[in-house]
């Protein structure tokens, strides 16, 4: 094999590689008498076919096979022998093969940049830590008596108000036509829940026991069923009964009914998940800021080829929004010439991130466990009850789905590593302090909330389709291939 460098470019490579005619002879012939004790053909025994007849039957086949496994072996080998790490898959491109002469093709690929450590201990952080109150523990009671609520009739008749739940029969058809879903008999319907569609419960809002009422209400655009969207629905709904909806009592039984044993140990319980909120909610802020802080520090180049593949599937969520008319109210006045520029810088700041974590956990050897990817693997099962063993499935056989899973671990590890030796100080505020940070820095303009999806196998029609979060992409053949949830709105491309 002759391997001649013809680019060295940033990060770009490119090589010209010649395999001998010689060479993919001697291993067509060795994979035809291999063959040959394989095959069976009428009129001979196993294994005395003679080769000439397995070459005029399979020699083609056999060609094809050893050119694939020939491209592959020796576009491995040249970059291990030069001590090269491909940002992401190199393309080959055979520029000339003719049976019995030399093999020649291209190989152009980016590698990873160097990375130059950076001092962690220099980055100084501040952990805000929130104390759940009495009051919103009393909060939460109220929340779950109201949930745990009965109904009972009116005792003196009215007309129905938000809360009220009302019996209805109703149904709706668009353009004269009645779809399934959209009649029912004897519905408890609760005003003021918004489960029906917009603007649908507010015209039942001071209408009174026996009242026929007919609705008028309009699909949004973006509706599931593509043959109600953005249309105009007619319902034909009969109030039957107006009832007064109840909370339970915040007492004993309330806990028992929720599977506690006291109204003391369920105070206990919500107040450790207020806890747990709060604090979840302080990890990704000072997850966020610690990102940021990475982020200018990594000055390295990006590889072009992840950045239009970052890039390309975060144009792919605008082009949806836009034509959803989701998009955020500040790049609806932007061209779109404006708003590629923005969003791909976005992809290159993830690009970069996604790199420097993953170089991180490379350089302290930082791994998932395999009893942490179960873990993971039984959490992501548990999000699609009926689904499990499908789901089970699909993990199994699509090795790139399984390291979805593994990365966002890794990137928590990762994180948490960094943490460690940073600077880190804390400080005590209360919920609303808190919530207004995490709004602040999810509005900092220039930095994003989208989540970027790692390439993953398609799943299958019995497994959903899931895929990470992330502010950082890592090249797909890391194996840590960092991922981050700073910022969490999925709906929006940046701003987060």
């Amino acid at each position: 094999m002759q391997v001649t460098e013809t680019l060295a470019e940033g990060l770009k490579r490119e090589y010209k590689v010649v395999i001998s005619a010689a060479d993919i002879d001697e291993k067509v012939g060795a994979r035809l008498e291999k063959l040959k004790d394989e095959v069976r053909i009428p009129g001979f025994r196993p294994g005395k076919v003679p080769t000439s007849l397995v070459k005029k039957r399979f020699g083609q086949a056999v060609l094809g096979e050893v050119l694939q496994n020939a491209l592959q072996d020796s576009s491995k080998q040249a970059l291990d022998e030069r001590g090269l790490r491909p940002a992401a898959q190199p393309d080959v491109e055979v520029v000339s093969f003719e049976e019995g002469k030399d093999l020649e093709y291209d190989l152009k690929l980016e590698i990873l940049p160097e990375i130059e450590p950076i001092a962690f201990e220099e980055i100084e952080l501040e952990r805000v830590v929130v104390e759940p109150t009495d009051e919103q523990v009393q909060e939460g009671l109220d929340r779950l008596a109201q949930q745990q609520r009965s109904t009972k009739p009116l005792e003196e008749e009215r007309p129905a108000a938000s809360g009220d739940v009302l019996v209805v029969d109703f149904k709706g058809t668009v353009d004269g036509e009645a779809f399934p879903g959209m009649e029912a008999e004897d519905h408890h319907l609760e005003l003021g829940s918004n489960s029906f569609v917009a603007g649908f419960e507010e015209q039942l809002v001071g209408k009174n026991k026996g009242d026929d009422v007919e609705v008028r209400v309009t699909f949004p655009e973006a509706y599931g069923n593509e043959k109600l969207a953005g249309k105009e629905a007619v319902f034909q709904v009969q109030v039957k009964d107006v009832l007064q909806a109840v909370p339970a009592a915040i007492d004993d039984e309330l806990a028992k009914s929720l599977g506690q044993e006291s109204l003391d140990e369920l105070k206990e319980r919500l107040r450790e998940s207020l806890s747990n909120e709060y604090q979840q909610a302080s990890r990704s802020l000072i997850k966020r800021k610690l990102l940021d802080a990475l982020a200018e520090r990594a000055s390295f180049p990006a590889p072009e080829k992840l950045v239009d593949m970052e890039f390309g599937g975060i144009w792919q969520r605008i082009e949806e929004d836009r034509k959803a008319d989701r998009l955020d109210e500040e790049d609806k006045g932007k061209d779109e010439e404006t708003l590629k520029r923005e969003y791909r810088a976005i992809a290159e700041r993830r690009v970069r991130l996604g790199l420097l974590l993953a170089e991180v956990g490379r350089q302290e050897a930082i791994e998932v466990s395999q009893e942490e990817l179960q873990q993971a693997l039984i959490g992501e099962m548990r999000r699609y009850p009926g689904q499990e063993q499908a789901l089970f499935e699909f993990y199994q056989k699509n090795p790139a789905a399984l390291a979805n899973l593994r990365g966002p671990l890794l990137e928590e590890k990762v994180v948490d590593h960094i943490l460690e030796k940073a600077k880190v100080s804390e400080r005590t505020t209360d919920r609303d302090g808190l919530m207004a940070e995490l709004e602040a820095i999810d509005s900092a303009p220039e930095v994003p909330s989208q989540a970027s999806s790692e390439a993953a196998a398609p799943a299958p029609e019995s497994a959903p389709e899931s895929a990470p979060e992330s502010d950082a992409v890592a090249p797909a053949d890391e194996a840590a291939a960092a991922k981050t949830d700073a910022g969490a709105d999925e709906d929006s491309g940046k701003g987060a």
